[in-house]
């Protein structure tokens, strides 16, 4: 018993990369803090961004990339094409900007049905036309049969944002309001459902979409947007805790007052996920001043993407620093802490 050690349950430290270092959680954040952020140090990318915010010629250019391996590549609302256009697209909105120009990259496992690429393909063009925009370059490999997993897209996106547009999470401020703009997790139930086979009866289909014509609208209305973040992997709690994190201020939301459809709080609790955690691909998190609350939740309600946008909570101090709590349906208020992986892996 002498040579016991006991030890408190740091993180551990992995030697090889898991699936949680992808899920947008813990181990994501860690990967990203401790490593890759090190290496590519610079001021940009320490700004830690959907998009990246550069000034060429006095032009402010927003300029993103994402890559998607979501499985399976077609499902309820939408397919891994439509997903890689829509979700390149909001990041660039996050930024404030207007999307102009994507990539398309494509990683094809030998055997892949040329059937299910055209479809994939055609989705893609059919997103970007709608969304008026381009795609206008991009790369293609194979790999063998059995070592890619069908398809991997990978997509990059360049826009152009308004000189007096600016939009971070440094721009938070106590008193803030915390709006979202739909309703949460169905994307990542969804795919959950497809992927396993779920035979129950359900109506839920992936909240996947074009968010940029949304976040114009609002900044075409003039309301003074403080900081957007598109609640994708780790959902609505993950992105809370970074934007928390980053401004150091403490962010308090009401649980009563989120939004989440019957059928998808249902296969939640039958399954045992937090839909807090669960990923999005239409649904944003808005902070304005609290002054320009009524103004942005009528502006969001005149668009089909914004119908269920309601107020969630506040910034409430710089004191405790940096978390983010939520006052429960009885009344009772917890900490949120972001989980070492993801509850839905693979689910964009």
């Amino acid at each position: 018993m002498a040579d016991l050690e006991l030890n408190c349950p740091l993180p551990l430290q992995y030697e090889h990369i898991v699936m949680a270092h992808g899920g947008g959680g813990r181990l994501m954040q860690q990967l990203l803090d401790n490593l890759v952020q090190p290496i590519f140090n610079n001021n940009i990318l320490s700004q830690k961004q959907d998009s990246a915010v550069i000034t060429v010629n006095g032009v402010k250019l927003a300029f993103t990339t994402d890559s998607y391996v979501v499985k399976p590549v077609f499902f309820p609302g939408g397919d891994i094409g439509k997903l890689a256009v829509c979700g390149t697209l909001n990041d660039l909105a996050m930024s404030g900007a207007k999307p102009l120009y994507l990539t398309c990259s494509l990683i094809i496992e030998e055997g892949f049905p040329i059937e299910d690429l055209k479809r994939i393909l055609q989705s893609m063009q059919a997103t970007a036309q709608q969304a008026g925009v381009q795609i206008v370059t991009g790369d293609t490999k194979v790999v063998d049969h059995d070592s890619g997993d069908g398809i991997y897209i990978n997509t990059a996106g360049i826009g152009i944002v308004d000189e007096n547009v600016n939009i971070s999470s440094s721009r938070i401020e106590i008193g803030d309001s915390v709006i979202i703009n739909s309703d949460i997790a169905r994307h990542g139930i969804a795919i959950m459902l497809e992927r396993e086979g779920m035979d129950f009866e359900h109506n839920i289909v992936s909240d996947c979409a074009d968010l940029s014509g949304l976040v114009q609208g609002l900044i075409q209305a003039g309301i003074e947007i403080h900081c957007l973040r598109d609640l994708t992997r780790g959902g609505l709690a993950s992105g809370l805790i970074e934007l928390a994190s980053a401004s150091s201020l403490h962010i308090e939301i009401d649980e009563s007052a989120i939004p989440i459809l019957s059928d998808v709080g249902s296969a939640c609790e039958i399954l045992g996920f937090d839909p807090l955690y669960i990923a999005n691909e239409g649904c944003f998190v808005l902070f304005v001043p609290a002054s320009e609350t009524e103004a942005a939740l009528k502006v969001l309600a005149h668009h089909a993407l914004g119908r269920r946008a309601v107020l969630v909570g506040k910034v409430k101090s710089a004191y405790p620093k940096g978390i983010v709590t939520i006052k429960s349906v009885t009344g009772v208020n917890r900490v949120l802490d972001l989980l070492s992986g993801e509850q839905l892996p693979r689910i964009c």
